[in-house]
């Protein structure tokens, strides 16, 4: 007998902000969540590491194709960090490879943490998922091999000092993509002389999301028990969670074009808008309803070049 065909899940266009839970990978988080929904396709923007929690945007079907601008976007975080112990991770799930004493005032705290702010450039930690030649960092690191990484720049909008108790610290730090939060405390560490390393990592803020709109887990699953116990179809209790597609390229400038120019637009022709900005990428969406049809980009004549499309589908 042949195998039954496997289930490919239903289409789902939206976005859910996850509240992932320590002790878990960003990708089985994902997992778990692209179950819950049933859902045919889904990726997340920009992975947290397994100690860390908090919001973990997860995007579903045609929204899939706007998460990078998620993944460039602005990022906050809150940490804990312990003084005294340097591990090889830089976080508590590393080994710790140095212990020294903790002489350290508020001033001094508080001076150095000012000298993170603005533009710097950071080295990426080799327990980072960047690659090379192919490769996770991390999978190197596991091995004792050390490679090259060339610093990057990053920029810290705002970090400020919220704790400070006995070998304790906890801050909330504003930055830009690619930042590395336990590299921040491991530098921290070495210029108080003491060492540092992560012992709690919570994000609180991709783009212009709010903290309120998140959801665990646990509440996803109750939703979907609670759908079998009334016997309706799950989705009439997940997909009110869900964020518009276009709530991923929000900060884009909108373009509102009429129903007979979108239509060349959704063919992948570039067309000349009224009110559209000189430069750059626009958001664009159709007719008074203003649905969202896509990213454009004006060119050197004016016009608006399609760059990711939505699929439209049919109800």
């Amino acid at each position: 007998m042949g195998r039954r065909p496997r289930r490919q899940g239903r289409p789902v266009d939206g976005i859910v902000l996850l509240d992932k839970p320590s002790g878990i990978t960003s990708n089985g988080a994902l997992q778990q969540v692209k179950r819950i929904f049933f859902a045919e396709k889904a990726g997340h923007t920009g992975a947290l590491d397994p100690l860390a929690t908090g919001m973990l945007p997860i995007c579903f079907g045609e929204a899939t194709k706007f998460s990078q601008f998620l993944l460039d976007s602005d990022k906050r975080y809150r940490v804990v960090a312990k003084l005294g112990e340097r591990t090889n991770t830089s976080d508590s799930d590393g080994e710790v490879v140095e212990t020294r004493d903790v002489n350290v005032n508020l001033e001094q705290l508080e001076g150095f943490i000012a000298g993170f702010r603005g533009e710097t450039m950071q080295v990426p930690s080799m327990f980072s998922a960047l690659k090379f030649e192919g490769k996770p960092l991390y999978e190197y690191a596991r091995a004792g091999i050390e490679v090259p990484r060339e610093a990057r720049k990053i920029t810290v909008y705002e970090i400020s000092l919220l704790r400070f108790e006995g070998d304790e610290i906890e801050m909330e730090v504003h930055c830009s993509k690619g930042t590395y939060i336990r590299t921040i405390v491991d530098d921290l560490g070495e210029m108080l002389g003491c060492g540092a390393h992560v012992t709690a990592l919570r994000r609180i803020g991709v783009s212009h999301y709010p903290v309120e709109k998140m959801v665990t887990l646990e509440q996803l699953e109750e939703l979907l028990e609670q759908a079998r116990e009334q016997g309706i179809q799950p989705r009439e209790l997940l997909d009110p969670l869900l964020l518009s597609l276009d709530s991923a390229v929000q900060d884009l400038e909108e373009v509102n074009l009429q129903p007979d120019v979108a239509s060349y637009v959704l063919q992948g022709q570039a067309v000349q808008a009224a009110n559209a900005p000189s430069e750059g990428q626009v958001r664009m969406t159709m007719s008074e309803e203003r649905t969202f049809i896509g990213v454009g980009e004006i060119d050197a004549d004016g016009m608006i070049a399609p760059k990711r499309l939505v699929k439209i589908r049919q109800q």
